[in-house]
Order: structure tokens, then C-alpha cells, then sequence
């Protein structure tokens, strides 16, 4: 069992403060992503919850004991690093070995969770062989490994899969969610990748500029992002935001047409956050907004369509492969119903009917 609090967590190097008060509560068992771009905090924060850095203010508190000052050996939290941080000289075994050994198991123990966590990563073959002899998703399951077999209580991922080819990445991200269904424990794993938060999260924590912008499930923050930064760094292609007037019943954009609106608070300036799929285009219509094709990205199953409105902002549409659109090609855009998102002109944050 394993609970994690975050109350008022700051982090300051000096005179400068890269975490404003982090806030945060994780259950037992749950799988939580920190995702952001790069310099937003969140491997920053991995470290305070693993103790590799002392936290400058605030508490934080495991399974109701605060943890500020104890030494990380003893927090029962294991990290898998980006870098793996293998040691050369040692051979797998080796390397799954000596964390356990320092926890002072006997022998016969160790031989146990390293025979268990061995057959649960495919790395039985592998026992033998010293890091450079292995290909970079093998050396990645080896540090995941190790982590394993100190049965932690707490398992800590700081972008595991930044080093692999996509191929292996989309393989180790299916080994690393299996593994969270197999061992029942708590992780909590930092990535920049919104689709690996996407696809393994139970909950997602945004962060930007060393704050916490939105947290909820992968469902909810597509759905009904909190404001602009989460609308458009989740999801790919990214939401399209377009600056529009809110006027009567219709959302006007300067010098390229109007759609209609839905029930807003007041009129005056707004964002009108759009998602490829919540979009048609037209060769001909009698409403929406006006735009040129600029390139279309064929993906097989469908393609995505490019196209430069009126106003000089970037909109992307999903089409089918077959609906074939040449570059500079005149369009409108409409909006399907109930598909479009509202935001504050003024701070981003998202308006609801």
C-alpha cells in the first residue's frame, strides 16, 4: 500500500524557485503521469519524492508518515532513470542483485526475486551478459528490473523511454503497463510525451513553469481541458485555437467568416479551441471559416489536412484518405456541433456553456 501527499512542495536552487507549491494527492495502486514540456518541474519533482534533493518548503507525507528527512534508501521508493544507470562492470544479475543486497536480504531471497522479476521481463536469457552487450530496450528492462526486485512501495519512472527507437518504445510501454497490472503498485512516471501519458495513465498531472495547470484522467483533460496550455499540448495533432468575436449567435473571425455559437457567457473577444475531428472542410459552403490548404499528412487509415484561415492561424482536420486536397486549395471550415471548446481571451481559462 502505498499514499502520497504533496502539500505546499517548493523547490528554490538558490535564488531561483523552480516549484511554486505543488499540491497533489495519489492513491494506493494508481498509475499517475507528470507530463510537460522540458524545464516545467516534473523530474524536478520525481527527485524530491525520491530524495535525491531536499525540498525547500512544504511536507511530504507517505502513507502518513512525513518523509522530508528520510534518507532515500529508506522511503521504500525505487527510480528507473533515463540514462539506466547500469553498472558496466557488472553483469545482469549483478546489476539486479546489488540494490537487494544492500537491503540485507539473504542469498536464497535475492536468487528468489531475481528468478521472479527475470521471467516477468524476459530477461532470463540475459542474466549473464554485461550492459554493452545488450540492445537498449533489454538495458531498459534490466533498470526496471532492478527497481523490482527491491519490492518497493513506491515505483518512480523518469522518462524511460526517451533513449529507445518508436518501435521499442510502443514494446517497453506495453511490458511497463502489464507490469503495473501484475505488481498492484504505485507509480508514478515522468514523461514530455503526451501519447505515453495518454495511453498509460490512470491520472495525469500537467505542469508548466513549475505548477500544476490541470489533473484528471486521460478522458477528462482531452475532453474538457482546464484552459489553453492543456488544450493544446494534449492531443495530436494539438487543438487549433482561433480568435474570434463572440457577436448575437454567431463566433466571427476577423476577415474570414463566422460559424455559429453556442450558449456563452456575454459577448466580446474569445478562443475558440478546435480539434482536428471536430471539423469538416468544404469546397463550397455558404458558412464558416475561410482558409487555404497549405499540406495534407497521408497516415493510411486517415490523413490530416493543413489549412491556413483567413486570420493566418494554423487549423488541422482529420479526412479520410480518399478526400484528396492540393496545396493552396480554397476551403471553408465549419464546426460540428457540440465539438468546440471556449476559452478566456484574457487568461486562457476555459469557458463552459
Amino acid at each position: 500500500m502505498a499514499q502520497l501527499s504533496l502539500r505546499g512542495i517548493k523547490k528554490r536552487f538558490r535564488d531561483t524557485e523552480v516549484l511554486h507549491g505543488i499540491d497533489l494527492e495519489i492513491g494506493d495502486r494508481e498509475f499517475v503521469v507528470f507530463v510537460g514540456p522540458s524545464g516545467c518541474g516534473k523530474s524536478t519533482l520525481l527527485r524530491l519524492i525520491a530524495g535525491l534533493d531536499p525540498i525547500s518548503d512544504g511536507e511530504f507525507v507517505l502513507n502518513g508518515h512525513r518523509m522530508n528527512d528520510v534518507a532515500p534508501s529508506r522511503r521504500g521508493i525505487a527510480m528507473v532513470f533515463q540514462s539506466y544507470a547500469l553498472y558496466p562492470h557488472m553483469d545482469v544479475y549483478e546489476n539486479m542483485a546489488f540494490g537487494a543486497r544492500l537491503m540485507g536480504l539473504d542469498k536464497a531471497e535475492v536468487e528468489r526475486r531475481i528468478a521472479e522479476a527475470a521471467q516477468m521481463l524476459r530477461l532470463e536469457a540475459l542474466l549473464k551478459r554485461k550492459p554493452r552487450e545488450l540492445s537498449g530496450g533489454q538495458r531498459q528492462r534490466v533498470a526496471i528490473g532492478r527497481a523490482l526486485v527491491r519490492k518497493p512501495d513506491v515505483f518512480l519512472l523518469d522518462e524511460p523511454l526517451s533513449n529507445l527507437d518508436a518501435a521499442l518504445r510502443s514494446e517497453v510501454r506495453l511490458e511497463i503497463a502489464k507490469l503495473h497490472r501484475e505488481i498492484g503498485g504505485t507509480m508514478i512516471y515522468v514523461t514530455h510525451d503526451q501519447v505515453e501519458a495518454m495511453t498509460l495513465a490512470d491520472k495525469i498531472v500537467v505542469m508548466n513553469n513549475g505548477r500544476i495547470e490541470q489533473v484528471g484522467s486521460p478522458r477528462e483533460l482531452y475532453e474538457t481541458p482546464a484552459n489553453t496550455f492543456v488544450a493544446t499540448f494534449i492531443g495530436s495533432p494539438r487543438m487549433t485555437l482561433v480568435d474570434v468575436t463572440h457577436e448575437g449567435d454567431r463566433l466571427a473571425m476577423a476577415n474570414g467568416g463566422s460559424v455559429a455559437a453556442g450558449t456563452l457567457p456575454g459577448p466580446g473577444a474569445l478562443k475558440l479551441g478546435l480539434r482536428p475531428d471536430g471539423v469538416q472542410l468544404h469546397r463550397s459552403a455558404s458558412e464558416g471559416f475561410a482558409g487555404r490548404v497549405e499540406y495534407t499528412e497521408y497516415l493510411g487509415d486517415n490523413a490530416y489536412v493543413y489549412v491556413r484561415l483567413a486570420n493566418g492561424t494554423l487549423l488541422s482536420a482529420r479526412t479520410t484518405p480518399n478526400d484528396l486536397y492540393t496545396p493552396d486549395e480554397a476551403v471553408t471550415v465549419s464546426v460540428t456541433p457540440g465539438a468546440a471548446h471556449y476559452f478566456s481571451a484574457e487568461d486562457g481559462r476555459r469557458l463552459d456553456p
